[in-house]
């Protein structure tokens, strides 16, 4: 199956024209074939964790738009937004089908605490898991990608492709090379880092969306520029080398549950 990316810059807080101008980028997926186009992490607004601009429910006018661009051009379409909650907003990345109907929702469960996010969200505890063209999809969102423990838990869950919402800033660029390969390497899964671009008041971004296959291989990689790009996955791959490498067999949890609960005298 093939899959896009939109590497696109958000126009700074202001959804709707964002929204019109990420139309062109899901006609395009739709047109070559695409069953699912991925935007970067709140793309529709730029992220900016001290924000209460346009925090909004799923019936709002960022999630209404997304369903009604997927109807309108038959593909699957993955965004994140603002989501309010009682407990205040969260980073919460949706995927609507074809029929705009909602097939997964991952809130970031890491919150970027040297941005400050930590104080203005709160997290999210659940895995985001969702089917399309045979294979299991999970969600992670950006410095989800540091903490390998999360990885793990979709992998033990069967998910074949992860796919990651990212405002990665260009001064850490390699950093999130590394990582995507190596989530994708030690965990025998697809991941798709689908990254921001441009100049926001927050940061500078430099793109550089990247696709690895469960062998740690780039198979996709886009420059610096506004984007879309495509990334072909077969589930033949994954069961393949998940079986002629059984690393996930191999694991010793009980190990791991006595050296977490071990003390300094053992």
């Amino acid at each position: 199956m093939k899959i896009f990316g939109a590497q696109i810059g958000s126009i700074w807080e202001d959804p709707a024209a964002t929204l019109r101008k990420a139309e062109p980028f899901i006609r395009e997926g739709a047109d070559q074939g695409g069953s699912l186009i991925c935007f970067p992490e709140q793309f529709a607004t730029g992220w900016d964790p001290a924000s209460r601009m346009h925090v909004q429910d799923r019936s709002g006018p960022v999630v209404s738009t997304l369903r009604d661009l997927a109807r309108e051009y038959g593909i699957a379409i993955l965004g994140s937004f603002r989501e309010a909650s009682g407990t205040g907003p969260r980073n919460v990345c949706i995927v609507v089908d074809r029929n705009g109907d909602e097939l997964a929702s991952y809130a970031k469960c890491h919150l970027f605490t040297p941005g400050h996010e930590d104080e203005y969200y709160v997290p999210g505890y659940s895995t985001g898991i969702f089917p399309l063209g045979g294979m299991s999809f999970g969600i992670a969102i950006c410095y989800d990608l540091r903490f390998s423990e999360l990885f793990s838990a979709y992998a033990r869950k069967g998910v074949h492709a992860m796919i990651v919402p990212a405002a990665w800033p260009a001064s850490r660029i390699g950093h999130w090379e590394l990582f995507i390969r190596a989530r994708a390497l030690e965990h025998q899964m697809y991941v798709i880092g689908v990254n921001t671009a441009g100049t926001t008041p927050v940061d500078s971004y430099n793109g550089h969306s990247l696709a690895s296959d469960p062998s740690g291989m780039v198979i996709a990689e886009a420059g610096s520029g506004e984007t879309a790009f495509p990334v072909s996955l077969d589930r033949d791959t994954v069961d393949q080398i998940r079986e002629a490498f059984p690393v996930a067999r191999d694991r010793n949890p009980h190990m791991y549950t006595r050296l977490h609960g071990a003390g300094s005298g053992e």
